[in-house]
């Protein structure tokens, strides 16, 4: 039996809106694949100091992620190494990310629990996928956790830009709000 693919608000938004720009023969894994190649130039960037580049690169990557979700559902282009990939993508460029930055920014703790929760995330895919679970795509809290790592990453970026200690506070809150949703995500993603 096919599996039944959700289509969220936010992808119907997407494929309104972003998904016309991109051709048919643009695929969803196309984007994953890109984000993958993106990824070490974020990290070169940012490992340099050179926060302006870097943060803009990584807002492209990251919202690479939400338009390949966005079409691989709406274009009903789902694959097998979409699922598997797109989720390894998104850790690799926000662990990356959070080890550059949080460590050296906000703290130690934060920057580890971040790193140790997505680990334990994607072990969590694994071990369903090789129980054939099909349903292994992120739940709510997961993508609400994405969105708040993306954020506090740009909140960061701003704070160290524009030398406002406020904002560092504001990124430090966004990180543990995500480190929140990160333990919901993980609870309510039934192993």
């Amino acid at each position: 039996m096919p599996e039944e693919i959700k289509i969220s608000f936010t992808d119907k938004i997407l494929a309104k809106v972003f998904l016309p720009l991109f051709p048919r023969w643009i695929k969803p894994n196309h984007l994953t694949a890109g984000r993958m190649l993106l990824t070490p130039f974020v990290i070169y960037l940012f490992w340099q100091g050179i926060y302006l580049w870097g943060g803009i690169l990584f807002l492209l990557t990251s919202f690479t992620d939400a338009l390949d979700g966005a079409m691989a559902r709406t274009r009903n282009q789902v694959t097998a190494f979409g699922k598997m990939f797109d989720p390894l993508a998104d850790k690799f460029l926000i662990c990356s990310v959070v080890y550059i930055l949080v460590l050296q920014y906000v703290n130690v703790y934060a920057a580890w629990i971040i790193i140790i929760l997505e680990a334990i995330i994607l072990m969590a895919a694994f071990i369903k996928s090789k129980r054939g679970d099909q349903d292994i795509q992120a739940n709510v809290w997961g993508k609400i956790k994405m969105i708040l790592q993306v954020l506090g990453v740009v909140i960061l970026l701003l704070s160290i830009l524009l030398n406002l200690e406020q904002l560092l506070q504001v990124s430090k809150g966004t990180f543990y709000l995500a480190i929140s949703f990160a333990i919901l995500s993980l609870f309510t993603y039934s192993i």
